[in-house]
């Protein structure tokens, strides 16, 4: 009998521990669930990415691997060919804080869209009963693999390998719908999938990086409803047949000018982050150029798949200005200033004053109103 399997009682009820005492957990019947489910047992193989990207197995068999898998840590499962990250099991914390949000109650039946290591299941199945909660997820193998290992810890919920976006109609309707993937658009058939006054929550991911949370209601003809005030971000669901968008080459001719925005919103205002991607182009990418002899970060960079891009510097002037750098057709960082001068003009609004309303036919993103003049289509 290993280590793992003698001692993690105690570091699960430590967790449920903690979130209670952080404020992240105030249903007790969560905290039982927290207290009650073996993580350890669902994530066997976790991995940490090193300072130069690569990826190390983590070992969970002694404390130190132990301790790591009941903390508030968003633990990552699978690294595919590439070195990119395309599994994990959610970060205890935001998890419970999403299953407080969905406002689920004894006898209601929920649909997960995202199977994952299972974790996020098996708290579901604690508290609702394994016949009351269903899971999907693309991956055949990933889902063979959480069925295995629910199993072995008594916990037998509902799980398909489908792609998430049609739902699991064949099993609704449902209460309750959670989504731990991020997508740009809600679908349609979720709501369909729904009972009257059900609720979902999604995390909505506009261009990339670029959105949050929403918890919806569903009405007669739409679904609607506001983000939630702490920000978080998942993966972005995947679909069977995924491609890659071809990008054209980063055009060489560029201009310099100055600018007062700061070089990262997608780091310090993702409000603004947000309503600039509302205008950027589809398939943007963000990140950092480097220093060539330090190696450290020395200005944000955009690239769109026309060949556009810009470098912001992230020192600044004397007087709060940056330097930026730009080439190509399309003006990105002029978005980005755009976003933050109306984001201003309106009080510099925090998520739960943005909204979003979902029909078969459109996505309207708005804010304080939903039949307000503030609205931005999808």
């Amino acid at each position: 009998m290993t280590t793992t399997d003698t001692g993690w009682e105690t570091h699960a009820a430590a967790l449920a521990a903690m979130l209670t005492d952080s404020g992240d957990l105030r249903d007790s019947a969560w905290a039982a669930a927290i207290a009650a489910t073996p993580r350890h047992r669902l994530v066997p193989t976790a991995y940490q990415q090193q300072p130069d990207g690569s990826w190390t197995e983590v070992d969970i068999s002694g404390q130190p691997g132990l301790a790591l898998v009941y903390s508030p840590t968003t633990l990552v499962t699978e690294v595919d060919a590439e070195g990119a990250a395309v599994s994990s099991s959610t970060k205890p914390d935001l998890m419970v804080r999403m299953l407080e949000t969905l406002d689920v109650h004894d006898g209601h039946r929920v649909l997960e869209i995202g199977t994952g290591t299972g974790y996020n299941a098996a708290l579901l199945a604690h508290r609702l009963g394994d016949e009351r909660v269903f899971s999907v997820d693309v991956g055949s193998d990933l889902v063979a693999a959480a069925r295995r290992r629910l199993a072995a810890i008594g916990r037998r919920p509902q799980l398909a390998a489908r792609d998430g976006i049609e739902g699991w109609p064949e099993h609704a309707l449902y209460d309750r719908i959670i989504a731990t993937c991020s997508a740009p658009r809600v679908p349609w058939p979720w709501a369909q999938q729904l009972t009257p006054g059900g609720k979902v929550l999604a995390d909505l991911k506009v261009g990339i990086g670029a959105g949050n949370l929403v918890l919806l209601d569903r009405y007669d003809d739409r679904l609607e409803g506001r983000f939630t005030g702490r920000w978080a971000a998942f993966m972005g669901m995947r679909h069977d047949g995924d491609i890659t968008p071809s990008r054209a080459a980063k055009t060489e001719t560029s201009q310099r000018r100055v600018t007062t925005a700061p070089a990262q919103p997608w780091n310090t205002d993702r409000e603004v982050w947000l309503l600039a991607c509302l205008a950027l182009p589809a398939d943007l990418r963000y990140g950092y150029t480097l220093d060539p002899s330090t190696r450290t970060p020395r200005a944000a960079a955009l690239s769109a798949p026309d060949g556009s891009w810009c470098e912001i510097d992230l020192t600044t002037a004397d007087d709060g200005s940056r330097q930026l750098r730009e080439g190509g057709p399309t003006p990105l960082w002029a978005q980005v200033e755009d976003a933050y001068q109306r984001w201003h003009q309106w009080g510099q609004p925090t998520w739960e004053r943005f909204g979003l309303t979902t029909t078969a036919d459109t996505h309207a993103i708005w804010l304080d109103d939903p039949h307000g003049e503030l609205r931005w289509p999808l």
